[in-house]
Formats: C-alpha cells, structure tokens, sequence
C-alpha cells in the first residue's frame, strides 16, 4: 500500500474500462498519466459457422463490472480519490436486448463476422460512391444494421419487443453505458459509430438513407452524443460508486489520443496479431482515395462538439504470422528466436527470399480478400537466417504499405509515427521497419495501455484533471527511438523490388510499379 504523508494532496484519477475483443481491463488513470494496477478477464468467442463470430452480451457485462470494481477497492485501498470513469470499447459489435428486462433477445454479432459479406455486396456498385464520400468508408463486408433488421424480421420474439417499443439496439459501448447508468442514457460516440457505417463524418448524424435502405427501423438509432459529452451518472449498483461517466470512445481512437496522434500528420502503428495503422488529420476529413485500397476516414475524435479527423488502414498479419511460423509450424522456438536469427542477416539488395504475410488476405494497397501467403527466392543456399529475415522483412514491407498508403491519403507525410503493441517489441523489426519508412519509429514505453489511457484523458480534460490532451499526452516518457539507416535510393529500391514482388503474387492489374529514382 502506498504511504501517504501527513499534509500531502491525495492522487486522483479516472477509472477507464477496455472492453477489447477477447477480454476486459480496466485500471485507474492517475493525473500522472499512468495506469495504475490494470485488472483483466476475458471474454469467450463464438464460431457457430464459418462466417458467424458471436459474443455474449451478459458476459462482457459482468467481466465489466467485475475487472472495474476491483479497480475501484485497489483505489480505495491506495487512497486514489477517482474522479469519473471513461470506456473505450471494441467496435461494429452489436446487440439487441429488452429495455424492461434489461436482458439480450440474442447473442452479440462481431465486427469480425462475415455472414452478410457476399449480400452486402450487391450494394457496392449504387453505394459504395455515396458512402465514401459521405461516411469515409464503402459497404465493406459488414453491417450491424442488416443483421438488427434480420433478426427482426426472424425472430418473433424480438420483433414482438419492438412492437412494443421494448427493443434497444447498440454497440458494445451503448450497451455497457445502458447498463453503467442503470438503464438511464441509450447513446453512443462518433468513434464508435463510425464504424457501424452509418455515421456521417461532417454531419455529426447518422445517415439514415443508408440505414433506412438496410431495413433497419430508424427508431431504434442511439443517440449520438460527442465523445467527451458525458454520459450521465454510474449507478451505485453496478460499480458500487457514483461517478460521471465522462467519456467513451473506440478503442483504436483511444489509442491514437494516447500515442500522441493528435495533430494533422502525428500517427500510430500498433502491432498485434495484425498491424493498425492511424494517422490524424485535423478538423476536416482526408477522404479515401479510389486508387488506394483499404484506406478508411473516420472521426479520431469529437471533442467538445469539434470532430478532429483521422485515417485508418489495417493488416491481419503481423503477430499471427510469427505465432504461425513458431507454434504450428515449429520453424522458429519463439517470436524472439526468430527475431535473433534475423539481425544475423545485413540487408541485402537483389534476389534474396521474399515472404508475403497474406495469410488472411490484403487489404492495401488492393482489396484481395482471397490472397494467401507466398515465399519465393528459395536456393539451396537459402539459410534458416535467410527465411527469419524475409518474415520480418514481409511484415515490415506490409504495414509500410499501409503507411504508405494513409500518408497518401493525407497528401502529407507523417510528422511523427509512435509504435506499440506486443510485436513492437522486436529490435530487428523495428529497425527494419525505420528503414523501409524512412521515418524515425518512436517505440511507446506503455502501449498495453493506450486505450485505457486515450479515453482517460479525454474524460480527464473534459472533468478539469488536465488542461488539455497536448499536456497530459506530452507529458508522459518518452520511448526508444529507431532511426533510419538506408538511403533514399537503396530504400526506393527495396520498396520497389517489394512492389514487384506483389504484383508477380497478386496478378493485379491495378497494382502498378512503383515510380523510384533506382531501377531495380
């Protein structure tokens, strides 16, 4: 327990709750701007089909509501005096439930589920123009809107709710803060409704053409309310306190506010079992690009009744490719095994191994859903050295085309990119990575935490804890810094042999050379 001294000011902070995919944590952000002692559960996911990913609601209810009131008694015994509390959540993962009972009618649908893919597809030729430009993002292959509208056109129960006005429908953060407030507020944030794709960017609204066009009853629509708005009072008897729930964002857009994305130009890539890239582009949206794939606008933020915009473009492989290669194939003892073998090997113009990581298909800089992985390059004097660095050397040419392609978006370049996530912790990648960029990486010292700590100090600021997200954001230490070694000319080259390399692999016609000062 930490002493406290006779006349000193009490530490004080903001209980935040993470509610990710897999698991919940939740811990209390001190005016520091560290998180205190962070308490976890997970959370189990459904497979019923191989289209359907589902998620039941009640679990993620009482795994809230248990990892936070641990947070709240290690305040208590720490002499923490919280202040508010803040949520950031996953996203596109929606419910419905009985707003009398208080119960889900069914289990929770997951961004990750597919199961309207190929019928959300017959959309794209009329819609996908209309969105892009209006939301910051096409049909894509989800919609938590056809799925409500299915469900109540199947099941009687949950369209005899609806006739009598009982039904509530929401993400994951309308649903916990329903629930934190005792059934008193049914809203949610621009962050969380962006990716529903129903949310129009500079309207602060919800497009209700679009929606409407899906089937979905416009009167079931939360409430949109600013990310930092406020959300009413925590009922005693969910986390046994009454709190202002002062914040609630998307748990990427949480992480960005916690690297320091805040600015046009200042972005974040986080490596997990895939890579998240996202950059923020001040107060007017940069709207996607149609040469450039996979590129999605959204708001990073709605601060004050200002929308502060961003740019956001992802890879499923990254961590799951090493886990592959080291656990199911057995090639590598571990991550850092692999890692090791790789700085054995100097960086090597001409035809070296090359290994795509499309074990899930590639998003940008095209849409391939379908890709699959590729190594090629293979000689008899190919080492185990050689294969550790092509992986790396993949992955890093694939999250550099994600970087690539939000900076082109933009139209600038990045002025700062901060890292985290568990496979930024590898020394070779990183160094690779600076050097396929061109940019200095700033390796964040707590990125397990960015997301608890984003939405946080949005709530902090809006509460009067800090003056502003700049002060508290720079105020925390800095990280290691890899700095790029290569030539322009040399890095040209690797970008291009790579782009050629995808090209061979994807048979792509829209997937043009790069232009580069090198041949190669």
């Amino acid at each position: 327990m930490t002493q406290t001294f006779p006349g000193a000011a009490p530490r004080r902070g903001v209980l935040s709750i993470d509610e990710g995919t897999t698991g919940t944590r939740a811990g209390v952000v001190l005016d520091s701007g560290a998180a205190h002692e962070v308490f976890y559960r997970s959370i189990a996911v459904g497979h019923p089909d191989d289209l359907s990913v589902e998620q039941d609601p009640m679990e993620i209810w009482t795994a809230t509501v248990e990892v936070a009131r641990r947070a709240v008694d290690r305040a208590r015994e720490e002499g923490i005096e919280v202040t508010a509390v803040a949520l950031s959540t996953q996203r596109a993962t929606a419910m419905l439930w009985d707003r009398v009972t208080g119960r889900p009618l069914l289990p929770a649908v997951v961004w990750q589920d597919r199961r309207y893919a190929q019928e959300l597809t017959a959309y794209e030729a009329e819609w996908d123009a209309a969105l892009l430009a209006r939301q910051g993002r096409p049909v894509g292959a989800r919609s938590p809107f056809l799925w409500a509208a299915r469900q109540i056109a199947e099941h009687p129960e949950v369209a005899g709710a609806h006739r009598a006005g009982r039904l509530l429908f929401g993400t994951v953060d309308t649903w916990l803060i329903w629930r934190l407030t005792g059934g008193a507020v049914h809203a949610t944030t621009p962050t969380n409704a962006a990716s529903t794709g129903g949310y129009l960017l500079e309207r602060h609204a919800w497009d209700e053409e679009w929606i409407g066009r899906l089937g979905f009853p416009l009167d079931l629509l939360p409430e949109l309310r600013s990310d930092d708005a406020g959300f009413g009072t925590t009922d005693p008897s969910a986390l046994g306190v009454a709190l202002p729930l002062a914040a609630s964002m998307g748990d990427q857009h949480a992480a960005l506010v916690a690297l320091g994305g805040l600015a046009a130009g200042q972005g974040m890539c986080v490596y997990g079992t895939g890579a998240f890239v996202d950059a923020a582009t001040g107060t007017t949206p940069a709207l996607p690009r149609p040469d450039i794939s996979g590129v999605l606008a959204q708001p990073g933020r709605r601060q004050g009744g200002t929308s502060h915009y961003s740019l956001e473009a992802y890879t499923s492989t990254a961590g799951s490719a090493l886990r592959w290669l080291c656990d199911d194939l057995g090639l590598f003892a571990s991550p850092k095994e692999l890692g090791e073998e790789a700085g054995r090997v100097p960086t090597r113009p001409g035809r070296t191994p090359r290994f795509v990581p499309a074990l899930a298909g590639v998003r940008t800089p095209v849409w391939h859903p379908e890709a699959t992985a590729a190594l090629t390059g293979l000689t008899l004097a190919t080492t185990r050295a050689d294969l550790a660095r092509a992986v790396l050397d993949g992955i890093a040419h694939s999250v550099c085309d994600l970087i690539d392609g939000v900076a082109d978006t933009m139209g600038t370049p990045f002025t700062r990119l901060r890292v985290g996530g568990g496979v930024s912790g590898s020394d070779p990648l990183m160094r690779i990575q600076a050097d396929l960029t061109g940019l200095p990486l700033e390796r964040v010292s707590d990125s397990a935490t960015a997301s608890l700590r984003g939405t946080a100090y949005l709530a902090g600021v809006a509460r009067g804890l800090w003056s502003s997200l700049e002060e508290i954001v720079e105020a925390q230490p800095r990280g290691r810094v890899f700095e790029p070694s290569l030539p322009a000319a040399e890095r040209a080259e690797q970008r291009g042999a790579w782009r050629e390399v995808l090209i061979a692999h994807l048979g792509d016609p829209a997937l043009r050379p790069l232009n580069t000062s090198t041949p190669h």
